[in-house]
């Protein structure tokens, strides 16, 4: 058959000239669709590249940003506790026995006539 197909000779009329420029404009418009599907793919890849960069960049700062919101809500609640043990202290800072207290035990004042022994609260090295 091959042979046979090789023998054949082209007729040149305007038919075939019409056939032939048919079968060019078709090809034609087959690569000018494959173009813009190939450039449209690249486009669109490169949206979703750059979208997918974004997310993952945004799921890194959402993560810092939680990580330090921890850290915030753990330093402010140790300030709490802190101020609450400060309001307290100020509170018995207001009542006189307490000072009075202290001043004895801190600072070795003492009522008339009472007499103050220091007593080591380390054991002796002997």
């Amino acid at each position: 058959m091959t042979a046979k197909e090789k023998t054949v000779t082209r007729l040149s009329s305007d038919y075939m000239q019409q056939y032939d420029a048919h079968k060019g404009r078709e090809k034609r418009k087959k690569q000018r669709l494959i173009r813009r599907l190939v450039l449209f793919s690249i486009v669109a890849l490169i949206v979703i590249g750059s979208m997918a960069t974004y997310h993952v960049k945004q799921r890194v700062l959402q993560a810092d940003k939680q990580e330090q919101y921890a850290q915030t809500q753990e330093k402010m609640a140790t300030l709490q506790k802190k101020e609450a043990n400060l309001n307290e202290e100020i509170q018995l800072l207001q009542n006189e026995e307490y000072v009075l207290d202290i001043a004895r035990t801190n600072y070795f004042f003492s009522k008339e006539g009472e007499l103050i022994f220091k007593i080591p609260d380390e054991e002796p090295s002997y």
